[in-house]
C-alpha cells in the first residue's frame, strides 16, 4: 500500500508528463487535494508532502478543517454546490468558489463579498454531459449567464469547472473535457469586460491525465491521494 507522499509523487509525475505531451509547462497545472470526509491527520500528511491547494464540498466541514490546518501556505477552494444561504460563510472561508451556476448564488456571493470589501474569484460550473444527477449550467446557457453576472463588481469570473459522466475508460470522457475547453475559447473570444478565462477545473483520479491533455489547469484528486473514503458510522 502506497503512502500519501508516494501517491502525490506519482500523480505529479503523471501530471508533468501529460502537460509536456500537450505542449504545456508542468507548472501550468495545479494539483488540488479533495478532502471531503478525509480525516484531519491525513490532510496534515498531504500538506507535509507538498500539497498547498485543498478542495472541500461542504462549508461546515471546511470551516472545521481550515480552523485546524490553518491558512498559512495553503489555499482552500469550494468545489461542492453552494447554497445562497451559505454565501456569507463562503466569502470568508474560500479563496475560490468553483461551483457557481445559479443567479441567486452569484448575487448573494457578490453582496456578501461587497460587505467585506472583497472581490470573490469564482468559476462557472458547466454540466457538459447534460446529466440530471449533476449540477451546473447546460453549455448553451453558460455565455448568457456569464454576461449577466459579469456586471457584479465584487465577483471575478476566472474560468470554468465541470464533472463529466463517469467512465472507467478515460478516453470516453475526453470529448467532454474538449467541449469545456472549446466553450472557454468561445467565451474568451467575446472579450467580456472583467471576465478572464484563466482556469479549467476538470479531471479527477480516474481521468486527470486526459483532462490535462485537453487543457485542465486544476485537477481535483481525492482517492488517488488519500485512498477510498470510508463514511463514518
Amino acid at each position: 500500500m502506497h503512502t500519501i507522499r508516494q501517491n502525490i509523487e506519482r500523480i505529479r509525475q503523471e501530471m508533468s508528463e501529460a502537460a509536456l505531451r500537450s505542449g504545456r509547462a508542468p507548472e501550468s497545472v495545479q494539483l488540488m487535494a479533495v478532502t471531503k470526509m478525509v480525516p484531519l491527520e491525513r490532510i496534515v500528511e498531504a500538506k507535509a508532502a507538498g500539497i498547498t491547494l485543498f478542495g472541500e464540498n461542504y462549508v461546515q466541514e471546511a470551516r472545521e478543517k481550515i480552523d485546524r490546518i490553518g491558512r498559512e501556505g495553503t489555499a482552500w477552494h469550494m468545489i461542492g454546490s453552494l447554497q445562497s444561504n451559505k454565501a456569507k460563510y463562503a466569502v470568508h472561508l474560500f479563496d475560490v468558489v468553483h461551483s457557481v451556476y445559479k443567479m441567486g448564488v452569484a448575487e448573494e456571493l457578490n453582496r456578501r463579498a461587497a460587505a467585506i470589501s472583497r472581490t470573490m474569484p469564482i468559476l462557472i460550473e458547466v454540466n457538459v454531459g447534460g446529466e440530471s444527477s449533476k449540477s451546473g449550467l447546460p453549455p448553451e446557457q453558460a455565455i448568457p449567464f456569464i454576461e449577466s453576472i459579469a456586471v457584479f463588481s465584487n465577483l471575478s469570473i476566472r474560468g470554468l469547472m465541470t464533472m463529466p459522466p463517469w467512465s472507467d475508460n478515460p478516453e470516453e470522457v475526453r470529448p467532454y473535457f474538449r467541449r469545456l475547453r472549446d466553450l472557454r475559447d468561445r467565451i474568451t473570444e467575446r472579450r467580456i469586460d472583467g471576465v478572464v478565462m484563466a482556469e479549467l477545473s476538470m479531471g479527477m483520479t480516474d481521468d486527470f491525465v486526459v483532462a490535462i491533455e485537453e487543457g485542465a489547469t486544476i485537477v481535483r484528486i481525492g482517492s488517488g491521494i488519500f485512498g477510498e473514503r470510508v463514511k463514518p458510522e
